[in-house]
């Protein structure tokens, strides 16, 4: 049985591009596509929303974009009954 560090033996030679933490995807679109989150040029957190070419909304972070990308949908749904 070997007595070293298995870790050292075996390391990786891209642990820059590995990242220990989780974060949220880069954007989001919805399933027909006319709704889409993308990042904004300079800021790692900030979401724009996108809607049939428009600019509605800049979110700050991928949950709250989503949040409004789903409360908008449904005034729409409500909105066409």
């Amino acid at each position: 049985m070997r007595k070293s560090d298995y870790r050292k033996f075996y390391t990786c030679p891209n642990k820059g591009l590995l990242t220990t933490t989780p974060g949220y995807p880069e954007g989001y679109i919805t399933k027909d596509g006319m709704w889409a989150a993308v990042p904004v040029l300079g800021s790692k957190t900030k979401l724009q929303i996108i809607h049939n070419g428009t600019f509605p909304h800049v979110a700050r972070n991928y949950p709250s974009a989503v949040a409004y990308i789903k409360k908008e949908i449904a005034k729409e749904k409500k909105k066409n009954k």
